[in-house]
């Protein structure tokens, strides 16, 4: 009921506060005999880190994960894999001129609406800092689908603020800070974030995130559809505002005759559909795109009220993105590898392989 479970027979339970003294997840469901130990974990949690570059929260965590339980002589045994990472860097002083106040944007007002208080250090359960957990888990799926399925999940950032960002090619998206797939535009963002930090201003981003190899299959009708899955677990990452599949908000102006992915005895010819037919896949791979909005905590003075009703100015102090969507490619491709292991448990609990 407490929405901190994304899942049904793969099933990752969310916990912690950034502020907290640590965060983590507990993964059941995950089948056994999987060879899973902390650096297949580390390896994905590492390309999400903060402070990793001068353009992102200069928060200087390890994110080291420590594996509790669901894991023995290096390899699954069916039970729940409990998940830990310890928040070492907090600096809640950072956001004592807040405790009465609300950021405009932020969740702080329907946080303190629903429960009636909140932990207004790092923005506690609604901070992004509990992303590092669905990254943890998310490592755990990646590894078991391509080991079980041959299937590859990977993400890139198409669009910083106004600045577009081709598609170059996959090889270069680990070679910068941005995931961008194509170096050459590197330079430009840089400029454009180092400028956005004198500002003192946030931005939003696009990222594109594409599984290869899911099988033909996957999915359910109506209420259980693939895409519908996949939309709800993208939504739950902190920022998303928009979120599609395939051709997306441009399919309003195509027409069916160019929509519509034509069948040869080779295959399909395009993927507008992204991979998902009536809900359920196609065969090909499934793209999603998400629409990232700019950071809430920014050092702009705001208008806002205080939890007494009255009128005051906020301005955020402390270490914060200045572009959540900069570290986001990894927490993507996390979540869409949770929903299509759950569904490939589900499509093998109804129909088998």
């Amino acid at each position: 009921m407490s929405g901190n479970t994304l899942g049904k027979l793969f099933c990752v339970t969310n916990f912690g506060e950034s502020h907290g003294p640590a965060i983590g997840a507990v993964v059941d469901g995950c089948p056994p005999g999987l060879p899973l130990d902390a650096a297949d974990i580390q390896m994905e949690l590492d390309r999400r880190r903060p402070g990793t570059s001068r353009h992102v929260t200069q928060r200087q965590e390890a994110d080291q994960v420590e594996i509790l339980s669901g894991v023995y002589e290096g390899h699954t045994t069916g039970t729940p894999i409990s998940l830990l990472i310890r928040n070492t860097d907090q600096r809640s002083k950072d956001y004592g001129n807040i405790v009465q106040t609300f950021r405009p944007g932020h969740a702080d007002y329907a946080y303190w609406k629903k429960y009636g208080r909140r932990d207004p250090r790092g923005g506690g359960r609604s901070s992004a800092r509990l992303t590092a957990p669905t990254v943890a888990a998310g490592a755990i799926a990646k590894k078991w689908l391509a080991s079980e399925h041959g299937m590859r999940i990977r993400g890139y950032m198409s669009q910083l603020g106004p600045i577009r960002i081709p598609f170059r090619s996959w090889e270069e998206v680990g070679g910068n800070p941005f995931f961008a797939a194509d170096a050459s535009v590197v330079p430009q963002l840089e400029d454009f974030m180092d400028q956005l930090r004198r500002d003192g201003d946030s931005i939003g981003a696009r990222i594109e995130v594409v599984a290869e190899g899911v099988p033909a299959g996957w999915g359910e009708p109506v209420y259980d559809r693939l895409d519908a899955d996949i939309a709800h677990a993208m939504m739950g990452l902190n920022a998303v505002k928009g979120v599609s599949v395939g051709a997306g908000f441009d399919c309003i102006t195509q027409r069916g005759s160019e929509h519509g992915d034509e069948l040869t005895p080779e295959g399909f010819t395009t993927n507008h559909a992204g991979g998902v037919l009536g809900g359920i896949s196609s065969g090909q791979p499934i793209t999603v795109s998400l629409a990232i909005k700019a950071t809430s905590s920014i050092r702009v003075e705001r208008r806002s009220i205080t939890t007494d009703g009255d009128p005051t100015m906020v301005q955020t102090f402390g270490r914060h993105d200045p572009c959540v969507g900069i570290r986001a490619t990894p927490i993507a491709e996390a979540l869409l590898a949770i929903v299509l292991m759950d569904h490939a448990l589900r499509q093998r609990g109804q129909c088998g392989q």
